[in-house]
């Protein structure tokens, strides 16, 4: 519970509002600070294209979905506009765009989330263009005669912009924002600034995008040396039947792990002389269950969980009391591990995976994330990222293993009896390796730089605007 003593004067300005929101977000104090800014300040929907109708809430839509790309564009939710990688994303039937033409969304808009979780932000890059977004977030377009799209989304990011848009949020049950409510959000001209912030936050988008680029360059190699094909089926459970050998049924009896889609990705792998991952000496390491008992930054381990890690910006979720830990490390995530979900429903962030680049480091991993790691020279660990998390071969071997009905999860033993090619050759593996180091430097420069366009904005507004 939180208490706080407002002035009378506070709820005049707000309208009266009772509810403690407006109150209790910081957000009064920090229209307080701004009006004390010698430096002019506009309201947003000046800014913005068509004044107010640039701050757009699409409207309820009719959830169409298809399977096939060609008959769908890429739909992101509240959740997915946070999320480091698009790739996996359902599709919404085009007829629904059709209908509704500001499903859309286009490059250098502000993205806010308007319902759930309110207030959280995305710059939408380049690989986001054209792609349809829900309802549940609203689209800031600038107009970028008056204001630079990347200065506008730094600003809205911090901690000045943040509290003013989450204090226009109404409703007690299912809160949400809508766009007059942070139309007259003040957002002060801060000069050169605009476009030092503005130039950061792009090249922070440009190096995302290329990072995913230089993923599907290794995902693409890796899938023509082995004659892979790059989609083995839409989804990851279909309706279908098969026949397995007896010797195979011993192992495994339930009908999913015995799917067509996954026997023909056994015998693609079989093709390219696969071994096991452990034959190939490559280790799992699993979290053991635990209290959890978390405690302020400098006091613990920072933790993740297998949400976290699909996020675009990764930061401790929060800090596991260092006394919990096992002095044999195996919670730990090392930089350059494959990071895979090993919890959920099918379909989902079940089995798929990350790589961990130098910004997880040293966290504590949640025990429904399960660590793959090698150390053998002949499989270097981003070609086995690329095989296990970026190849649909990869992704069905890895989803067919998911056992149990209510929360189906991945048993490690059965992941590391997963079969990697042989067929590229050390010098091919190598080279898919250095894709994936790069990638993941790319996107850690990435995050430090939008982390610095903020701080710029913040610094400069803290100075007084100079």
């Amino acid at each position: 519970m939180k208490i706080k003593t407002v002035p009378s004067t506070w709820i005049e300005n707000e309208g009266h509002r009772l509810d403690c929101g407006p109150y209790m977000s910081g957000a009064i104090e920090t229209r307080e600070l701004l009006q004390k800014l010698k430096v002019p300040k506009d309201r947003l929907q000046d800014l913005t294209q068509e004044g107010i109708n640039g701050i757009i809430n699409p409207g309820r839509i009719t959830r169409n979905w298809v399977n096939n790309p060609e008959y769908g564009y890429p739909f992101l939710s509240s959740t997915d506009i946070l999320q480091a990688d698009l790739s996996y994303v359902s599709y919404i039937a085009k007829s629904v765009a059709k209908i509704n033409s500001k499903l859309l969304i286009k490059e250098n808009w502000t993205l806010i989330t308007r319902s759930g979780t309110i207030g959280r932000m995305a710059y939408a890059r380049s690989d986001m263009h054209g792609m349809a977004c829900t309802e549940d977030v609203l689209r800031v377009i600038p107009d970028q005669n008056k204001i630079l799209p990347g200065y506008l989304y730094a600003y809205l990011s911090t901690r000045f912009g943040v509290p003013l848009v989450i204090s226009g949020t109404y409703g007690s049950i299912i809160t949400h924002l809508e766009p007059n409510h942070i139309a007259d959000l003040p957002v002060p001209r801060l000069g050169e600034v605009e476009q030092q912030t503005h130039e950061l936050i792009q090249q922070a988008a440009d190096l995302h995008v290329e990072a995913l680029a230089l993923r599907k360059q290794a995902a693409d190699l890796l899938n023509s040396i082995c004659n892979f094909p790059e989609k083995l089926a839409f989804g990851a459970r279909n309706f279908a039947f098969s026949s397995a050998s007896s010797a195979d049924v011993l192992k495994r009896l339930d009908a999913t792990y015995h799917n067509p889609v996954a026997q023909e990705a056994e015998k693609l792998v079989e093709n390219a002389k696969g071994i096991t991952l452990a034959e190939a000496d490559i280790k799992g390491f699993e979290s053991n269950r635990l209290k959890q008992v978390f405690v302020d930054p400098g006091y613990g381990t920072p933790f993740i969980t297998s949400g976290g890690i699909f996020n675009k910006t990764i930061t401790p979720e929060r800090y596991l009391k260092n006394q919990l830990l096992g002095e044999d490390e195996s919670w730990r995530i090392n930089e350059n591990d494959t990071l895979i979900a090993r919890s959920g429903q099918v379909g989902g962030i079940i089995g798929r995976g990350v790589w961990a680049d130098k910004r997880f480091d040293g966290f504590a991993a949640s025990p429904h994330i399960l660590r793959i790691r090698s150390q053998n020279l002949s499989f270097p660990p981003g070609y086995v990222y690329t095989f296990l998390c970026l190849t649909d071969v990869g992704y069905q071997l890895l989803a067919r293993t998911a056992a149990g009905s209510s929360i189906p999860f991945l048993p490690l033993d059965s992941v590391l009896s997963i079969k990697i090619p042989q067929t590229p050759s050390i010098q091919q593996r190598n080279q898919i390796d250095q894709l994936i180091k790069e990638s993941g430097n790319l996107l850690l420069k990435s995050q430090e730089l939008e982390a610095t366009a903020v701080s710029l904005v913040e610094r400069t507004i803290e100075e007084g605007g100079q």
